[in-house]
């Protein structure tokens, strides 16, 4: 039926009013013709069939093109000299080269019109005779990857070879995979081979101070240990000294003394007469460094004699249990007597200087500051474990003698 028809047997339906023993109502709401409907998902059907045909079956013109050109470029690539590189067809005839790791750098150069290329063979093995000739003659632009491997090339080839130049890709990516505009920035971003090695330079000096500070926070580490499992001092000696690590390790080996012997020997020999401050507190009052008598004959009986001076041995008997030190010019004056704890700022500070003598362990860092300030004589209890020693400086011990 066409559509008159069908209207008019709608009309017709909807004349009826009694169906049977009942009244009725019929209503038409609504006419369709399902010719249409199967033509509307013919039609939708049809433009999806045709979008997929263009996009994934059909290339166009451009496409086409590119392809065409890519598989040209490629099927470019050759060898070159004795060892067979993998090289781009300009190799020979450019007056500079670039040097990339493999064949598959080589093909992406080319594919962005970079002929001048030639692969060195990865970051192992040796360098062929190839590229050093290579580098030799022309200029040279080493092109590598964004990661370590890159810095590995850097390292082994700027090494052997005579490179002008150094590119690199950006961070975590290869040259293989870069695009033309990141490729043709790279190699324009290149930067002299001396450049690279001032930075190589700058890190490795950079990073050295990172492991000396690391050390450094270690030592102290160390220190704070030690200071903090360090017995108590007595009273009357406190404040008196701060001793290095070697120091604090040696003194805790040192067996501890009877009381009564102690005793004896904490109170030196002489105080009054050598103007020396009463340790305990009980003496007089502290008349200096000019009431100290002088070394007689520091040059005749000193450490170029083949022997210690006898009255330097004797002021370190003196010092024996005092915690201070005495510095003695070439003439056998006392140029200054200090706490153990300020040692080594006085012979820092003090010029023409002959001897030290105090009642302490001698460390290498003295022996290193005598050397340096022309000292010719060290006078101590003990010594640590010195390894530089220098044959112009007498190190002398109460437990060995001269060391």
């Amino acid at each position: 039926m066409g559509r008159v028809e069908t209207c008019i047997l709608s009309a017709a339906i909807e004349s009826v009013d009694r169906v049977g023993p009942f009244e009725t109502r019929f209503q038409v709401l609504k006419i369709e013709d399902t010719r249409n409907e199967k033509r509307r998902k013919i039609i939708t059907r049809a433009k999806e069939l045709v979008k997929n045909l263009l996009v994934t079956e059909i290339p166009d013109s451009r496409e086409i093109s590119d392809m065409v050109e890519a598989d040209v470029k490629t099927s470019t690539v050759g060898t070159y000299g004795q060892d067979n590189l993998p090289a781009g067809p300009e190799i020979e005839k450019s007056d500079d080269v670039v040097l990339v790791e493999g064949r598959a750098d080589v093909i992406n150069l080319l594919k962005s019109d970079i002929a001048n290329c030639i692969a060195v063979g990865g970051a192992a093995g040796t360098i062929p005779k190839t590229i050093i000739d290579l580098c030799t003659a022309k200029e040279a632009t080493l092109f590598v990857d964004g990661d370590r491997g890159g810095d590995m090339i850097i390292k082994g080839i700027t090494s052997m070879c005579d490179i002008d130049f150094v590119a690199k890709a950006p961070d975590g990516k290869e040259v293989e995979e870069l695009t033309r505009k990141e490729i043709i920035k790279a190699l324009r971003s290149r930067v002299p081979i001396e450049q690279v090695n001032a930075n190589a330079k700058h890190r490795q000096q950079q990073q050295q101070r990172q492991e000396l500070a690391q050390q450094n926070r270690r030592n102290e580490s160390f220190r704070d240990r030690h200071m903090q499992q360090r017995p108590p001092m007595p009273q009357e000696s406190r404040g008196r000294e701060v001793l290095s690590p070697t120091e604090i390790a040696t003194n805790l080996q040192r067996p501890p003394m009877p009381q009564r012997q102690a005793e004896q020997e904490v109170q030196p020999v002489g105080h009054a007469s050598l103007g020396i401050k009463d340790i305990e507190g009980n003496g007089g009052a502290e008349e200096g460094v000019e009431s100290i008598p002088s070394i007689e004959g520091m040059q005749a009986g000193g450490a170029h004699a083949g022997g210690p001076n006898q009255a330097l041995v004797g002021a370190l008997n003196e010092l024996k249990n005092t915690l201070r030190g005495r510095i003695y010019s070439p003439d056998g004056s006392v140029l200054s007597e200090v706490p153990i704890r300020e040692l080594v700022q006085a012979v820092q500070d003090a010029r023409d200087v002959s001897a030290v003598v105090f009642d302490g362990i001698i460390t290498q860092r003295l022996v290193d500051l005598a050397h340096s300030q022309g000292i010719k004589e060290i006078y101590g209890v003990r010594a640590s474990q010195i390894t530089r020693r220098y044959p112009e400086l007498m190190l002398y011990t109460t437990e060995h003698g001269v060391g």
